[in-house]
């Protein structure tokens, strides 16, 4: 049996996030039902709604979302009703080739991510007869959700359910681009362009793996004053200020690391970044948008740099999401810092515009019940 849902969907690339009412399907084999208490408001759905990146529409938004088990479709082994859950952005499967190679975050069950299908093919939000796809085969901006159990990662009850949901996308996505896809060593230098909801989590991993300059490119204020309080040793407005920075603390070596975060990737983000680290450095890309690497080889090979790109942070999410709630519980990682506002389902254009005008680190939707 059905019920009614309420939901902020795109309909059309270009045209605003619009709260409607779609119905939704019981969970069918291995899926489970979830009741929705927040949900992140990530860049990339900004991107999909811009027009920037391609999804079919008509979508519900929302990829970073936490709440309760409400109900389970035959055959769910991984939660039962009544736990509490984080959604991972990408599904982990646990049997494909990636996974079983401590991969996660190249799930082969990832490939639905522009569509919002189940795995079987069908969707669960309808309207007057049109199925409405969920983003990442999610749909967190809508008080309940039909997904595979295996985008459902159980968590304790005592992690607030805002806090919760950004580890499903955004602190994962930062922290491991620091740890995971660029390896940040103690001692070494790292330049982190970009310092919203995802570079501010590859300060705080470039932190905790013991980077000894975290330095952060960012044109706004605000963002460079919270970027010291995830633990930047130094902050710069423009990527030339940066440079001469580096130049001068490493005696000209450069960096060791530079991880690009920014909202939309582009071609200047990318040279300035390849430009600033030095012999065996390393540039990770974990932005999106149209960025190019226009560089001469002999920019690569020279100095044997590197450019790497990262998904995820390269985490494995069944095991990086609990481990890093347990930071969180540790007063190691900070999480509450994260969320500058928190809005109703209804404000969610208003609560992208801030992010767009760089008012946010994070914005929250509290879903009502």
């Amino acid at each position: 049996m059905s019920i009614v849902t309420r939901a902020a969907v795109c309909r059309a690339p270009g045209t605003p996030w619009e709260i409607t009412e779609l119905e939704l399907d019981e969970p069918r084999a291995n899926e489970v039902r979830i009741k929705y208490y927040a949900a992140g408001l990530c860049h990339s759905d900004d991107h999909i709604q811009k027009g920037d990146a391609p999804m079919r529409m008509p979508v519900v938004g929302g990829h970073e979302g936490a709440g309760v088990v409400d109900a389970v479709g035959p055959g769910v082994t991984r939660v039962a009703v009544g736990d509490h859950v984080v959604c991972s952005f990408i599904p982990v499967c646990g049997k494909c080739r990636y996974c079983s190679t401590a991969r996660q975050a190249l799930c082969d069950e990832g490939k639905n991510a522009g569509i919002g299908v189940l795995p079987d093919g069908t969707f669960r939000f309808h309207q007057n007869g049109e199925d409405f796809g969920g983003l990442c085969v999610l749909g967190t901006f809508s008080q309940y959700g039909v997904v595979s159990e295996f985008s459902c990662i159980k968590i304790p009850e005592d992690i607030p359910f805002d806090v919760a949901s950004l580890v499903g996308c955004g602190v994962p996505t930062g922290w491991g681009s620091a740890v995971h896809a660029a390896g940040v060593r103690a001692g070494q230098t790292v330049v982190i362009y970009g310092c919203g909801g995802v570079g501010s989590n590859a300060v705080q991993g470039a932190r905790l793996a013991g980077a000894k300059n975290v330095i952060v490119v960012d044109p706004v204020e605000f963002k460079r004053d919270m970027a010291k309080v995830f633990g930047a040793t130094h902050t710069f407005a423009s990527a030339k200020e940066a440079h001469d920075f580096v130049v001068e603390t490493t005696w000209g070596e450069l960096a060791d690391h530079a991880i690009i975060t920014v909202g939309i990737l582009n071609d200047e983000v990318i040279k300035n970044a390849v430009q600033v680290v030095g012999k065996a450095g390393q540039v990770t890309i974990t932005a999106v948008g149209n960025g190019w690497i226009d560089e001469n080889p002999g920019m690569l090979i020279g100095y044997q740099r590197r450019i790497q790109g990262s998904i995820f942070g390269m985490c494995n999410p069944l095991y990086d999401v609990p481990r890093l709630l347990e930071l969180y519980r540790s007063g190691d990682l900070k999480l509450d810092e994260l969320i500058t506002r928190r809005y109703r389902l209804d404000e969610v254009n208003q609560g992208y515009q801030d992010m767009l005008d760089g008012k946010n680190i994070r914005g929250v939707i509290i879903h009502e019940h």
